[in-house]
């Protein structure tokens, strides 16, 4: 009952909310609440945020095959893009979501850097467009959400730059949506220099 309260108050201060999200969660978390990811997604949606990402950060992505139901399900409200081992699967219509597993922002980079170097690329044409152009994640979350109070992993590492970083002190399996609009509450309330 105090939870559904607050969580009326939050709703009904938040005014400026972030145009795209990333969670950032582990294996384990996503093996410990699957159901979490879609329940994420449905708050997403409600509030009217226009793309959301989970990475998902693994060694092992094939551990978390039984998830991928779960993870698939999203496509029934959303339209889901699915990063899974070497794979990319697309399905859905609404909100963009992005579910990258096991994927790192510096294999991405060396990536980038691979294809320039295929491409026959100049490296004195090489400028900050380029590189994002060789990009496989097109995505600049406002605000990045990490649970648990673990460290952030390098996902991202260049298009995160000027994200705004929210660490919750709950783990993904308690996460509740009071908690994501503690997050949201946050966000509102800075200051967003880009790097100025």
């Amino acid at each position: 009952m105090i939870y559904r309260l607050y969580e009326k108050i939050l709703l009904r201060d938040l005014q400026k909310l972030p145009e795209q999200i990333c969670f950032m969660i582990t294996g384990q978390d996503m093996l410990d609440a699957p159901e979490n990811i879609f329940r994420a997604t449905e708050w997403s949606r409600e509030l009217g945020i226009r793309s959301v990402m989970f990475h998902i950060s693994t060694d092992a992505p094939a551990s978390l095959e039984r998830c991928l139901p779960r993870i698939r399900a999203i496509s029934s409200i959303a339209r889901l893009t699915l990063y899974y081992l070497d794979k990319k699967e697309v399905s859905g219509e609404g909100m963009d979501v992005t579910v990258a597993i096991g994927k790192s922002g510096r294999e991405e980079i060396a990536d980038c850097i691979r294809r320039m170097a295929k491409d026959g690329i100049d490296p004195e044409a090489v400028d900050e467009d380029l590189l994002e152009s060789y990009l496989t994640y097109k995505y600049e979350p406002d605000l990045v959400i990490k649970t648990g109070g673990d460290h952030l992993t390098d996902f991202l590492i260049w298009q995160s730059v000027y994200s705004e970083l929210f660490f919750l002190d709950v783990n993904w399996a308690l996460l509740r949506k009071v908690d994501f609009l503690r997050a949201l509450r946050d966000f509102q309330s800075r200051a967003r220099r880009f790097g100025r």
